[in-house]
Parts: C-alpha cells; structure tokens; sequence
C-alpha cells in the first residue's frame, strides 16, 4: 500500500534527505585520479555518522557498505573496493540515509577529472554528453511528480528523453517508493506510457531513478553477485534523487549541489 507522509514524518525525511545530500557532496568533491571507492565510502561513512544518521543499506541483508560505487561499465549495486579511479572513469556513487527509521536515497555519476574527458569505453558519444542526457531525463522525471499526474508520467518523461538521445534505459531495475523501508511500493520504472499506472498524491514519496546504458539495456550480474553491468559493456550511468509529490511542484528533499 502507498501512503502519504504525515508533516512528522516528513520533517523527518528531509532532516535524513540533508545528511544524504551532504554526504554525496563529500563523496563527489573527493572523487579524483588516485581516489579509491573504499576510500570514498569511508568519507561517506563517516559523514553520515557524525550528522546523526545511519546506513541504510545495512538493512540490505548481506551488504555491508554506505555506498554503491560503479565504474564505467558497471550500473548499479557495485562494491566499494581498493580500485584506484583513472582520469577519465565514468564514476557513479549510490547512498542512502536512514534517521529515526526513515530512508532517503541519492545517487549521482561524474567523469574522474572533468566532464571535457573521453571515457576509454566510448563508441559513438562522448561521456560528457552521456551524463549529460541522464541529468536532464531525471529533472524532467520530477517535475511531474505532482498531484493527480501518474506513475507513467515520470517514466515516460525518463524514457523519453533518455532514448531520444540514442542511449537506452534499462528495464529489469527501477525506482522506488521509499520511507520506513529503503524499498517501497510503488515501483518507478525508467519507462512507461505516460498517464497510466499509479495516481499520485501529494505527500507521496519516492525515489526517482534514471538507470540507463550508452549501448545494449541489457545487464548482467557480476561474480560478486551483487554488481550489474551493461551486458556490451558501454557506459552505465545513475542519476536519484528522493523527492515528495507536491500540489504543483515536486520537492527535492536530497539535491546534494545545494549543500
């Protein structure tokens, strides 16, 4: 069941979206050539901590880590390791927060040493405006986060620009609604018919989530069992934020370039 948040129990939300926010924006002003992703989730770590907040993917059974950290052909759940960036690595870093039982999630990609690199896995687009198309199809996704729009309408503003642009959305991974539990009903997929599925209410909150491929929107998962990758190995790139359906404008409670 979908609920609409209380005023409560979202004060509390955007109190947990701030330290997600502040935490990515750590984690982004460190990432450089040299930087590891263990080193990377250790800041975020220990950020969350001394704002007060807890790891919420430590209610992922087996998991053991603030972040998810993908590298070029990598597009989701990817383990922080010892791996040193290179310039040029399309980098993407996925957290969340959890204060008082209630989760916030943010996830951002970045080229190691500026957008102006090509990225070594590269086929027809430069990475730049790769990333470039992910950002744009996200803001687009929230603006219709909105009383009375539907669930298809985020999907289809994602999937329209996204494939537009000549790169693809994946479609076996999806946002989500999020709140006491990292992962609420509904599902937020990438794609969709717009004006259909789910009627959204103000209050409603939700992780939105642009998942995409450069090349196939294909994945597979790796043999750590928890990182996937685009199955031609292009470029995969990651751009949530968690936000709250609004009367006429959705609000952004993690947008970490305000911190």
């Amino acid at each position: 069941m979908v609920h609409s948040r209380t005023d409560i129990e979202l004060n509390l939300m955007r109190q947990s979206g701030k330290i997600a926010a502040a935490a990515l924006k750590i984690a982004l002003d460190y990432t450089k050539e040299g930087a590891s992703g263990l080193e990377i989730d250790k800041l975020v770590t220990d950020k969350i901590y001394s704002l007060g907040g807890d790891l919420s993917y430590k209610t992922v059974s087996g998991y053991k880590w603030a972040t998810c950290i993908t590298v070029n052909e990598q597009v989701v759940h990817g383990i922080p390791t010892d791996r040193k960036l290179v310039k040029g690595d399309l980098l993407s870093i996925d957290l969340a927060v959890s204060l008082h039982g209630w989760h916030t999630d943010v996830a951002w990609s970045v080229i190691v040493g500026g957008e102006g690199e090509k990225n070594k896995n590269k086929q027809s687009f430069s990475a730049s405006n790769f990333l470039k198309v992910g950002e744009e199809a996200l803001w687009l996704g929230i603006k219709q986060a909105i009383d009375g729009n539907t669930i298809g309408d985020i999907s289809n503003a994602i999937q329209t620009k996204v494939e537009n642009e000549g790169y693809h959305i994946v479609r076996t991974l999806v946002g989500h609604g999020i709140g006491k539990k990292l992962h609420e009903d509904p599902e937020v997929p990438g794609f969709g018919i717009a004006g259909t599925g789910l009627i959204l209410q103000a209050g409603m909150t939700l992780a939105i989530e642009v998942i995409y491929t450069e090349g196939t929107p294909n994945v597979v998962l790796s043999d750590d069992k928890w990182t996937y990758c685009s199955a031609d190995g292009s470029l995969g790139g990651l751009f949530e934020m968690t936000v709250v359906v609004g009367k006429e404008k959705a609000e952004v409670l993690t947008d970490w370039r305000k911190v």
